[in-house]
C-alpha cells in the first residue's frame, strides 16, 4: 500500500497496517539487534560524505526497529517526521534542548508532568535558559508572559493530574503571532484521543511507554513534528546534534514492543474510555468523594472544550477524598486495581499524585498547580466496568 492511499485509512487501520518485512515478507516488524552494520567501500564513502538517513552507522545513532516505529508514530500522529527516544523524559529534554540556548525563555503550563516542572524550574536555569509557568486555559495569561527572549510555549493536551484542558486553537494563534515553537506533551491522551499536529501544534511529544505501549512492559518516549515553521530535518538535526550526543537511543527491542502496542491502541482506548467515564459517574456520585476531574464530565470546568478538540474524554481521572491519609488508605485498599507509579497499560493503576509523582515539588506550588493532598489518580485499565466500580466502592468502604 502507497503512503497517499494509506494516509486516506482511519485511525485504527493506520494503527494495524504497515508494510510486509521486505527481506522475510513477514507482516510482524523483526527485531534487528545489532549495535553494529557493516560498511563496504560504497557505504564508507556516503558516510564520509556526511550521509546519515540512507545508511544504517552505529546503534546509537539509530537501528532499523527504531526507524520503523517512528515511521508508524508519523503515521499515526499526522506528522511530517518522528524522532524516537529511550524514554519520554528523554523526549522532552532532547526536544527541547534541541530548541533553546542560553538566554532564551519559556513560557509553560503550570500544571505540567512533575519530571518537567523540575527539569524547566531547577535544572535548565542552569544552562541559562528561563521559564515562566502561567495557566495555558487562559490564552491572557499567556500573552502576558511572552517576553521578547520567548522562543518555546509548552503545555499537556490533558494536564497531569487535574485533567485540565487549554485550548489548542488559541494557542496556536499566540505561537504564531510570536513566532514561537508549540510544543504539546500528548501522552494522557494519546494520538488515538488527539492528534494535535492536526490543529497547528509544532512539536508533539509522548511518552510511548504509557498509553501507546500499553502494558507497563517497555520505556520509550517519541517526538513527532509538522515542519510548516520547522526545517524538513529539524529532527534528524537533533538526532545528530543532540540525542546521539546525550546517549538517549531507543532500544531495538522497545522499538518492537512498541510497535506491537501501536497495534491495539485505538480498540484498548476505546475500552479504557468508556470505563473512565463509568467509573467518573460512580465517583461523582459517591459521598466520600468531594471531586472528581475527568474531561468527560459535565463537572469538568473544560467540559465543552475537551467535547470539541478530543475523539474522545480520554483513560485518565482523578477523584479526591479527605486527606492524605484517606487517600493512601482507599489506594492500599484496591484489589483488582493496582497501587503504583506509572499509567496508559491494561491495568487499571492508581497513584497519590501529592506523595509520589509531584513529592519533589514544593507544596506552595503544589497548590498553584492544583493538585490536593487527598487526590488520587486513576489510569483505567481493560478490566470489567462493574468489577473496577465494585472494587472502588469496597476500597471507599473501607476507608
Amino acid at each position: 500500500m502507497d503512503s497517499k492511499k494509506r494516509a486516506g485509512l482511519k485511525f485504527g487501520s493506520k494503527a494495524v497496517y504497515y508494510a510486509p518485512d521486505k527481506a522475510t515478507r513477514s507482516i510482524s516488524a523483526p527485531i534487528i539487534t545489532s549495535s553494529s552494520f557493516q560498511y563496504d567501500a560504497e557505504i564508507y564513502q556516503e558516510v564520509v560524505e556526511g550521509a546519515r538517513e540512507s545508511v544504517n552507522i552505529y546503534g546509537r545513532c539509530g537501528n532499523p526497529t527504531e526507524y520503523q516505529f517512528e515511521e508508524q508514530m508519523a503515521v499515526i500522529e499526522g506528522a511530517d517526521a518522528c524522532l524516537a527516544t529511550a524514554s519520554g523524559m528523554a523526549a522532552i529534554s532532547v526536544a527541547l534542548f534541541g530548541l533553546l540556548k542560553q538566554g532564551d525563555h519559556i513560557v509553560c503550563d503550570w500544571t505540567t508532568y512533575s519530571s518537567t516542572h523540575e527539569m524547566l524550574d531547577h535544572r535548565l536555569t542552569d544552562y541559562g535558559i528561563s521559564t515562566s509557568f502561567v495557566d495555558t486555559s487562559d490564552p491572557e495569561a499567556v500573552r502576558a508572559a511572552i517576553t521578547p527572549s520567548t522562543k518555546v510555549l509548552y503545555f499537556e493536551t490533558i494536564a497531569n493530574p487535574t485533567m485540565k484542558v487549554s485550548p489548542v486553537a488559541p494557542l496556536v494563534e499566540l505561537a504564531k503571532e510570536y513566532e514561537l515553537i508549540l510544543v504539546c506533551d500528548n501522552t494522557f491522551a494519546s494520538p488515538a484521543v488527539m492528534r494535535p499536529l492536526e490543529w497547528g501544534v509544532d512539536l508533539v511529544i509522548e511518552s510511548a511507554s504509557k498509553f501507546i505501549g500499553g502494558h507497563n512492559d517497555v520505556i520509550g518516549g517519541a517526538i513527532c513534528m509538522k515542519s510548516e515553521r520547522l526545517a524538513d530535518d529539524f529532527l534528524e538535526q537533533i538526532r545528530w546534534n543532540t540525542m546521539v550526543k546525550w546517549g538517549a537511543p531507543l532500544s531495538p527491542f522497545n522499538a518492537w514492543l512498541l510497535l506491537r502496542g501501536i497495534q491495539t491502541l485505538e480498540v484498548r482506548l476505546q475500552r479504557q474510555c468508556q470505563t473512565a467515564s463509568a467509573l467518573a459517574d460512580f465517583l461523582a456520585g459517591h459521598d466520600k468523594v468531594s471531586q472528581v476531574w475527568y474531561p468527560g464530565h459535565a463537572s469538568h470546568p473544560q467540559h465543552e472544550l475537551a467535547a470539541a478538540q478530543m475523539d474522545s474524554p480520554g483513560a485518565m481521572l482523578t477523584f479526591a477524598v479527605a486527606d492524605s491519609e484517606s487517600a493512601l488508605k482507599v489506594a492500599d485498599s484496591l484489589e483488582l486495581a493496582a497501587f503504583g507509579a506509572s499509567l496508559g497499560g491494561v491495568r487499571t493503576t492508581v497513584q497519590i499524585p501529592a506523595t509520589m509523582a509531584f513529592l519533589d515539588i514544593s507544596p506552595q506550588d503544589r497548590l498553584e498547580m492544583g493538585i490536593l493532598d487527598g487526590m488520587v489518580r486513576i489510569s483505567t485499565g481493560l478490566e470489567d466496568p462493574e468489577d473496577l466500580i465494585a472494587d472502588f466502592a469496597a476500597a471507599l468502604i473501607r476507608n
